[in-house]
């Protein structure tokens, strides 16, 4: 939907629909208004956070009705017999089911608090103990890496070649300085080649990752402490639950009988 839709959307729902406090089920031209679909607004929106009151319900009965009329004129031009109508709808219930389902298993696979412990010890070994400051040079060839580490041998000074010949964005008006950052926070290849290295040294082979060729040099180390358990349970348990999603999905590929 882009942004003229969600305008025209806007006002549809904003019209200055009278204040209903009906008992009998509402009707426009003739059709009534589920009830069961305003419970269930309101029931969500309760679920949100949202304080319900006589003014909330009103609004969310006066919007059912605004798209009522909408949905009845749509019927009327015949847009609901549209060719891709029904691809469409399909694909909007699969994606609701496919939602429902996954908020379903989340709900009833809760992550126990020994797993992601576990996780957290995981995650200090992998973090580490330490934090290293480095900067480096990218650039896109095996050779030009070998270029600047010949020129740094001669004397060249690493931060004037990576403001000259860095290909990082983010590091190359700095010098190529990175910061401080954990192993695990980089690439393998990175990571490995700068913890391997001394202080104020420099890798005297290119490094390769996916993202290109890489001289390093290793400023600083310092001892680092992983964030507090609190901090990170969250996001853990999210890990541990998409990766127990993923091997659910897996086993019912691997079960399921599928011909092209």
């Amino acid at each position: 939907m882009n942004l003229t839709q969600k305008t025209l959307l806007a006002a549809v729902f904003a019209l200055a629909l009278p204040s209903v406090h009906a008992a009998e089920p509402t009707t426009v031209n003739g059709k009534p208004i589920k009830q069961s679909l305003v419970d269930y607004v309101l029931k969500d929106a309760t679920s949100r956070g949202q304080k319900i009151d006589d003014n909330v319900r009103a609004m969310v009965l006066n919007q059912m009705i605004a798209s009522e009329l909408v949905i009845q004129e749509a019927q009327k031009q015949g847009l609901d017999k549209q060719p891709d109508f029904a691809a469409k709808e399909e694909l909007l219930r699969r994606k609701l089911l496919v939602d429902t389902f996954i908020e379903n298993y989340i709900r009833k696979n809760p992550v126990s608090e020994a797993d992601t412990k576990a996780a957290y010890e995981e995650y200090k070994k992998q973090v580490g103990d330490k934090e290293y400051r480095a900067r480096h040079i990218l650039v896109q060839t095996d050779a030009e890496a070998k270029d600047i580490i010949a020129q740094l041998a001669k004397g060249g000074d690493f931060s004037k070649l990576a403001k000259e010949k860095s290909k990082d964005p983010g590091s190359k008006d700095k010098g190529g300085d990175l910061d401080w950052f954990s192993p695990a926070g980089m690439v393998k290849p990175f990571s490995d080649a700068a913890t391997k290295l001394q202080k104020g040294l420099y890798t005297t082979v290119p490094v390769q990752t996916q993202f290109g060729w890489h001289v390093i040099k290793l400023d600083d180390v310092r001892t680092a402490q992983p964030p507090a358990y609190d901090k990170v349970k969250e996001g853990l348990q999210k890990q541990i639950q998409q990766r127990n999603l993923d091997k659910y999905l897996s086993d019912l590929r691997a079960k399921a009988k599928i011909t092209n």
